[in-house]
């Protein structure tokens, strides 16, 4: 055979991966092949392929004519809106896309090309596990993985998505990753499968009920995106990669928009209800604020009583922390409170400024969450805020409530602008529960209990459930009417476009990390 005819048709045979048949069955699934899940991800005709003629290396368990060129995963660079990005794709139909030394080694060299490059890296993950033929040398390659992970993490954005199986070792890379997008009813993630629960703990349960995409995206927060199909999911991996900048030095791409930056919206003005009780859609406020009223939410479906989301301000990436009153009225609880942190913790390392719209309560109170550690976990959305040196721009629109205060990326914690609405309520409780321990001798004397009650309640008010004592201390910048919030962030955003702050120098922080 000639050298050039050589090369078309090993070309020809990698591109294959495992055959017709496997590539059909694929198909059956629900499920696209490595090479079509790549070419709906970048943009058309960018990419170029690494390492296509890669084979696993040969051991006594393995026949020669198993052996397969790119050997389980196509990897490679390529655009996504014109932007540069490294991509891996792992191919279920050659070796059910399990890792080895030659596919383990074709994953790390596009990650170490992308941390070189300064570019985002794409993990599109569909595999049976570690390939049990190479042994031990495939636990040694999830390991490189591991590390590369972990070295990457805040140098370059790392998004995965998971389009099939991903059980023991394979789960612990997309978790280090920046963001987990899953696709309902092809894929699932676990440590140990259904048969080894049911023989450890007797527990009967299908591959959805314990690791589908439904439960890590509502129960457990480990998916932080879910999708119908993989074409939606890949979509919105390219929409996710628009608000994000390649590394940790470059900016966020800046995105013209016709929406003014001195927009004002006449119906904020009204959409608190006068009603301390009475709920209202956050979301709802968010879009009303940012450029064109888009934004990307994330963990859309988990610890909803906190929103977290991409959006724009003139043009400008910002990350959105905000409680949502609609959900638990929006108080602070173990698991919103990792949420968030996680979330802002995002956002600081690539750059991202934050603005955070708080309306909360307080923490959730009771025994389960003291037991499970609202304490250690509050703590951590408290560091990531304290820790965050970017751009932090926080608006109360409503209750600002005890610690909860504080934690919400206060004056006190370095916020660079602070504002409040007229319907704020910055105190140390709600006025009802401030008056039963304030002036609890006086109400357990009084005559008429109830009507002296919602008399000294009126007063609380009066005096302190409103923003002008902590604008009156400077821990609020300005009390703003509501429909003036896009330009004054806009604005403000502007003015810090500039703003230099570190920390004092460390090799790193002591995050309260045990859950």
């Amino acid at each position: 055979m000639k050298p050039r005819e050589r090369l078309a048709a090993l070309r020809a045979q990698s591109a294959l991966g495992g055959g017709a048949e496997r590539i059909q069955q694929q198909h059956a699934k629900g499920k696209l092949t490595a090479r079509e899940r790549i070419e709906l991800l970048l943009d058309e005709g960018s990419f170029t392929e690494l390492d296509a003629f890669v084979m696993a290396r040969p051991t006594e368990l393995i026949a020669d004519e198993d052996r397969v060129t790119g050997d389980g995963v196509v990897t490679g660079f390529g655009r996504i809106d014109g932007r540069n990005v490294y991509v891996f794709s792992q191919d279920f139909t050659v070796f059910g896309g399990s890792l080895a030394e030659g596919h383990a080694a074709k994953i790390c060299k596009v990650m170490d090309l992308a941390v070189r490059n300064g570019a985002p890296i794409i993990g599109l993950n569909d595999s049976g596990g570690a390939r049990i033929q190479e042994g031990v040398v495939s636990l040694g390659g999830y390991a490189d993985i591991f590390l590369r992970n972990v070295l990457a993490s805040g140098v370059v954005p790392q998004l995965s998505a998971i389009l099939g199986p991903c059980a023991g070792g394979a789960v612990y890379s997309p978790a280090i990753t920046d963001f987990v997008a899953m696709v309902r009813d092809t894929s699932y993630m676990f440590v140990t499968g259904p048969n080894v629960v049911k023989t450890v703990t007797h527990e009967d349960v299908t591959q959805d009920e314990l690791g589908g995409a439904d439960v890590h995206a509502e129960r457990s927060g480990v998916a932080h995106f879910e999708a119908d199909d993989e074409r939606s999911c890949l979509a919105l991996l390219r929409r996710l990669v628009g608000y994000l900048p390649a590394n940790n030095l470059d900016p966020a791409p800046i995105v013209p928009t016709e929406d003014p930056w001195d927009r004002e919206d006449r119906a904020l003005d009204d959409i608190v209800p006068e009603q301390a009780a009475k709920a209202y859609d956050m979301t709802d406020v968010i879009r009303r604020i940012v450029d064109e009223g888009d934004m990307l939410e994330v963990h859309e479906r988990w610890a909803r009583n906190i929103v977290c989301a991409f959006a724009r301000l003139d043009g400008r990436t910002v990350g959105v922390v905000a409680q949502q009153p609609m959900v638990l009225a929006g108080v602070l609880d173990i698991d919103a409170s990792i949420k968030a942190a996680r979330f802002v913790r995002f956002c600081d390392a690539f750059n991202i400024p934050l603005v955070t719209l708080v309306d909360v309560p307080g923490f959730l109170p009771g025994t389960a969450q003291e037991h499970g550690g609202i304490i250690r976990n509050g703590a951590k959305l408290l560091y990531a805020y304290a820790e965050a040196t970017v751009p932090k721009l926080t608006v109360i629109t409503r209750k600002a409530y005890g610690g909860a205060y504080d934690v919400m990326s206060s004056k006190h914690i370095r916020g660079d602008y602070n504002v409040a609405w007229p319907s704020a309520e910055i105190a140390v409780m709600g006025p009802e529960g401030a008056v039963n321990v304030v002036y609890r001798d006086e109400l357990a004397k009084a005559e008429d209990a109830d009507r002296r009650r919602a008399e000294l309640v009126a007063e609380y008010v009066e005096r302190f459930a409103n923003p002008y004592v902590a604008a009156a201390r400077g821990y609020i910048d300005d009390v703003i009417e509501p429909h003036a919030t896009r330009p004054r962030l806009v604005a403000a955003l502007r003015s810090l476009a500039g703003k230099r702050d570190r920390n004092p120098a460390k090799k790193h922080g002591n995050i309260p990390l045990r859950r």
